[in-house]
């Protein structure tokens, strides 16, 4: 997957503007002003429309996700605090394999604890074990957790052994971390998500992995990133 090309964020702005006039005079917003106070009041004033921040909104753990829990917390628990990265990409993104390859390696250079989830596209025939590098489960086992599918998020940001999380900047799983006060490593590909992504550095609360002339994803530049990140939290250069 390629990320949101400059001319297509324009088209997407437009769609919202065009969203945004068509709504009525008092629009209530998942945000808060302490993350886009000064954006808030722009809009309102040009819109002529009252913006009310009435979030964030962050999803609780429901009946029956326990049993996923129960299966990660024993192994964080073990960790050092904000040592471990937490990796995921929303319900929305799909990597090629040659991302993912870029993605694993990344994370094994920077030598740090994760725990990563990755998903498929539905009606994608394929396992985690075809997707990533020969032998990169096996290297990463113990130390590392490599999940396929679902995990329970805020609980996982909300244990004290997560240093950073790893993100494609969708705005719900921006919030959280917010919520949560764990650091962001942005790495958008579409819609909002390049916006968010420009705001979380705004907001000092996390970088932006570089990529490519072409867009491509650099492990080199993935493992920079989380170790820029986790090594502040650890109190370390």
């Amino acid at each position: 997957m390629q990320p949101i090309k400059p001319r297509d964020e324009k088209a997407f702005a437009y769609i919202i503007l065009k969203s945004f006039e068509q709504s009525h005079d008092i629009v209530l917003l998942n945000t808060c002003r302490e993350i886009e106070g000064k954006y808030i009041d722009y809009v309102s004033t040009i819109g002529n429309k009252e913006l009310i921040p009435i979030g964030p909104f962050i999803h609780e753990a429901a009946i029956g996700e326990e049993e996923h829990w129960v299966k990660i917390q024993p192994w964080l628990d073990k960790k050092e605090k904000c040592s471990c990265v937490y990796v995921s990409f929303g319900s929305e993104c799909f990597f090629s394999k040659q991302e993912i390859e870029e993605i694993d390696k990344g994370l094994e250079l920077s030598k740090v604890n994760f725990i990563w989830t990755i998903k498929f596209s539905t009606g994608v025939n394929t396992t985690i074990e075809e997707m990533v590098p020969q032998g990169f489960l096996e290297r990463t086992r113990g130390e590392r957790m490599v999940i396929e599918g679902w995990a329970p998020q805020s609980q996982i940001l909300n244990h004290s052994g997560i240093g950073c999380f790893v993100i494609h900047c969708g705005w719900n799983s921006m919030l959280e971390s917010i919520s949560f006060g764990v650091p962001i490593i942005a790495m958008p590909m579409n819609h909002d998500q390049p916006f968010n992504s420009r705001l979380v550095e705004e907001l000092g609360i996390g970088v932006e992995i570089l990529r490519g002339e072409n867009g491509e994803m650099k492990r080199e530049e993935v493992a920079k990133g989380i170790r820029k990140v986790v090594g502040r939290r650890l109190g370390k250069k």
